[in-house]
């Protein structure tokens, strides 16, 4: 089976959890013999070198290249890593708009209409978690046969980390942890900060501030905290980006909604305890094994960070997470999906 991975153009300029679902849903795929070959946008598209394409992440930016294949009837499945905490209705309300203005005025577009027209387009739609299937379905008007629940996965390098690396390095330990950009409205991270300046406990947060009013705010908050480590984003497969997650006590992600944070599996399967957004399905990967905070109030991450600091840590969700979520399981389920959609089951 020959398969073509597509996404973004900007996915180079980041590391982030699209990336990473990436190459390492190719590289579980190519241990189950699947040729995958990563999309390269000044080379000539020749359909017949593939038997298939995967896009990652429905948006603006991947449609047209959807559109594209769909012209030359070629097969491909999305990956839409999409959510909102918009309802249902309000979704299909604008979907509804979008299609009667788009009648009324050429190239009016919203991004809900995109999605909806792209994923609607694609032989399979494969969310990660219960609540994205429930959106394709319910607000974006996906048949419930085109949907295949593909979770994200972790490496189970992480679950062998040592914190001896970090620890020699920055001579800190057991505190609270967050992986992740800086910056962004969807990651809250002005929030976690002023819930960090209330825990008198040391912290730590690993990532690039953006060069934005928020990423700038943000650096400035960072700055007058004397319990804070601030440490420049590391490449996923450094062996100190593992250490850190062995080393913290808590690992802190209150997004405005993650599906389902690529970072909280790896630091939870490291030995972390999580505290984490419910928004998202993060629930299907954490269960009852992690302190879910409202991302909008800051006194409730406060109190879950506290809650998560005064409890001791155990293995259960770090088994769970090894037993259900390494990334060759996700392998098998893309596997099998692809082999649906081409009628080799």
């Amino acid at each position: 089976m020959r398969v073509l991975f597509a996404t973004h153009q900007a996915i180079g300029l980041h590391q982030g959890g699209v990336r990473t679902q990436m190459l390492q849903t190719k590289a579980a795929l190519e241990e189950q013999g699947v040729t995958v070959t990563l999309y390269e946008m000044w080379k000539d598209f020749d359909p017949a070198h593939y038997d298939l394409v995967h896009i990652f992440s429905a948006n603006m930016a991947t449609y047209h290249f959807a559109r594209a294949l769909r012209l030359r009837n070629m097969p491909f499945v999305v990956s839409p890593v999409f959510f909102t905490r918009r309802s249902d209705s309000i979704v299909r309300s604008v979907i509804r708009i979008d299609t009667f203005l788009n009648q009324l005025i050429r190239g009016f577009w919203t991004d809900y209409g995109l999605i909806s027209e792209m994923c609607g387009w694609a032989n399979a739609v494969l969310p990660n978690t219960q609540a994205e299937a429930h959106l394709m379905q319910y607000a974006m008007n996906i048949p419930s046969k085109n949907l295949f629940i593909v979770a994200n996965g972790v490496e189970e390098r992480f679950a062998k980390a040592s914190s001896d690396l970090f620890v020699r390095q920055y001579d800190v330990k057991d505190f609270i942890l967050y992986v992740g950009q800086i910056g962004p409205h969807r990651k809250n991270v002005h929030q976690l900060l002023k819930a960090l300046e209330q825990v008198n406990h040391a912290a730590v947060i690993i990532g690039s501030f953006d060069d934005s009013p928020s990423g700038r705010s943000c650096l400035e908050l960072a700055k007058h905290n004397p319990r804070l480590l601030v440490i420049d984003e590391l490449s996923h497969d450094s062996m100190l980006l593992a250490s850190a997650y062995n080393a913290c006590d808590v690992f802190v992600l209150p997004s405005q909604y993650e599906t389902p944070g690529i970072s909280a599996l790896e630091a939870a399967l490291a030995g972390a305890k999580i505290v984490i957004t419910p928004f998202g399905g993060t629930r299907d990967y954490f269960g009852n094994n992690a302190i879910y905070v409202n991302p909008t109030s800051v006194e409730d991450i406060v109190k879950g960070i506290q809650t998560a600091l005064g409890k001791g840590k155990d293995t259960e969700l770090r088994e769970h997470i090894r037993k259900e979520f390494i990334w060759n399981k996700v392998g098998e389920k893309t596997k099998q999906v692809y082999e649906d959609v081409l009628g080799l089951v």
